[in-house]
C-alpha cells in the first residue's frame, strides 16, 4: 500500500458510550434501558446516550429536546464528572501499565504507541485484548480497540466493531479496508464536507485516492493534501504524551446561511459542548472567543478576557452571547458558521471548580 509504515504498532481505546455506561454499572435499575446522560430543559444537549437510546437515533451533542421526542421512553440522567474522571484515571494508569506513550483525546478516548510495551507481549493485538481485558476487570465497563501501523487507521479501526469490539487493520491489508469506505468514515470529515464531496462526485475513499493532488487542493485547499495522505493510509503524526491543550472549542457550519440573529441557539448548543470539554481539562481557560464566518466566507473573531474565569456553562454561555453583540455588519448580512472557544488555559490547583475531582 502506497505509504502505509509498518515501523509503528498503534492502539487506539474508545470508552462504549463512556458517561451512560458509568451510570449504568453504578444503578443496576438502569441496565438494558435506554439512558441519556443530559440535563433536562429546552437548551441542554445530549453529553451521551447508551446504545439503548441511539436505537432511536439520540446522539451526542443533540439538543436533549429533540432526545426526548426521538425517544419518549429515554430515563435522563444528569452528568456527573466526578464519576467520570475517576473511571477515567483508572482506565490512563491501566494504559500506564503498556506504555507511557499515551496520547488522550478525551476522558474516554486515547491514543497508544505499543510499538515497544512493557509487558513485553508479542504483538500489539494483544496488547489490546489485555487493555480491554483489564478495563472490565477493574472497571466493569467495556471499551473498543483498533490497531494498525498509525493513528489514522487505529482510529477507524476501533469504531468498526463498537460496542465492546477489537479490530486490527495490518499494513498489507489497509490498501484493500480504505477503498470501499465511505468518506463521512475519514475522522474530520462532517457533515458538510461530506456533502461538498459528494457535490464534487467523491462518495468513497476509493474515488478520493482515484484524484491526484492537484484536484483536491483545487476542492479543498490545504486539507486537500492531508486527503490525498489519508486515501493511501498515509499518517506520519507521532503519538504524542502529555499533549495540553492550548484551546478548546467546537463550531457549527450551517446547511443553509443565516442571520446574526438567529445564531442564539447554535451559540447556546456550542458553549455547553465546549464547556463539557473544559471540564476534562485540569486548568481554567481565561479567555472567551467568538467565530463568525460570512456568507462570503470573511472570518472575524471577538474574544474577552474577564477578571475571573468562566465558572459555569450558563456563564460561558451569557459572555458569547454579549461577544455576538459586538458584531455590526448590519441585519442583512448572513453567516455561514459559527463557534465557540475557551483559550488561554491557566492551571490553578485550588481552583473549586475542579475540588475533589482528582487530575487525570
Amino acid at each position: 500500500m502506497d505509504g502505509v509504515t509498518t515501523s509503528r504498532k498503534i492502539v487506539h481505546i474508545d470508552m462504549d458510550a463512556f458517561y451512560a455506561s458509568v451510570e449504568q454499572r453504578d444503578d443496576p435499575n438502569l441496565r438494558g434501558k435506554p439512558v441519556v446522560v443530559a440535563w433536562k430543559g429546552q437548551r441542554s444537549v445530549v453529553c451521551a446516550a447508551s446504545y439503548e437510546a441511539r436505537r432511536f437515533g439520540v446522539r451526542s451533542a443533540m439538543p436533549a429536546i429533540i432526545a426526548e421526542r426521538l425517544c419518549p421512553e429515554a430515563i435522563f440522567v444528569p452528568p456527573d464528572f466526578a464519576r467520570y474522571k475517576e473511571a477515567s484515571r483508572v482506565a490512563r494508569g491501566i494504559f500506564h501499565r503498556h506504555t507511557d506513550l499515551i496520547e488522550p483525546l478525551s476522558l474516554d478516548e486515547a491514543y497508544l504507541d505499543v510499538t515497544e510495551n512493557k509487558m513485553g507481549l508479542p504483538t500489539a493485538t494483544r496488547v489490546a485484548k489485555t487493555i480491554r481485558q483489564q478495563i472490565w476487570e477493574d472497571l466493569h465497563l467495556t471499551a473498543s480497540a483498533g490497531v494498525a501501523p498509525n493513528k489514522f487507521l487505529a482510529k477507524i479501526a476501533s469504531d468498526w466493531r463498537k460496542p465492546d469490539g477489537l479490530f486490527v487493520i495490518q499494513p498489507h491489508e489497509a490498501q484493500d479496508f480504505l477503498l470501499p469506505l465511505s468518506v463521512g468514515r475519514i475522522p474530520g470529515v462532517g457533515k458538510v464536507t461530506e456533502n461538498r464531496m459528494k457535490a464534487a462526485g467523491i462518495a468513497t475513499v476509493g474515488e478520493l485516492y482515484r484524484l491526484d493532488l492537484p484536484d483536491l487542493e483545487n476542492h479543498f485547499g490545504g486539507y486537500g493534501v492531508r486527503l490525498y495522505q489519508l486515501a493511501r493510509g498515509i499518517d506520519h503524526n507521532p503519538v504524542v504524551a502529555n499533549r495540553m491543550s492550548k484551546s478548546i472549542s467546537a463550531e457549527d457550519t450551517f446547511q443553509v446561511d443565516v442571520p446574526l440573529a438567529e445564531t442564539e441557539q447554535p451559540i447556546r448548543r456550542l458553549a455547553e459542548k465546549v464547556w463539557r470539554a473544559s471540564r476534562e481539562n485540569t486548568r481554567r481557560a481565561k479567555t472567551v472567543v467568538l467565530k463568525l464566518k460570512t456568507k462570503e466566507f470573511n472570518s472575524l473573531t471577538r474574544s474577552v478576557t474577564p477578571s475571573l474565569p468562566p465558572s459555569s456553562c450558563d456563564e460561558l454561555t451569557t459572555i458569547a452571547l454579549a461577544l455576538r453583540e459586538r458584531v455590526d455588519l448590519g441585519p442583512r448580512q448572513l453567516f455561514r458558521l459559527v463557534g465557540v472557544g475557551l483559550s488561554n488555559f491557566q492551571l490553578e490547583m485550588e481552583s473549586p471548580l475542579f475540588e475533589n475531582e482528582g487530575v487525570l
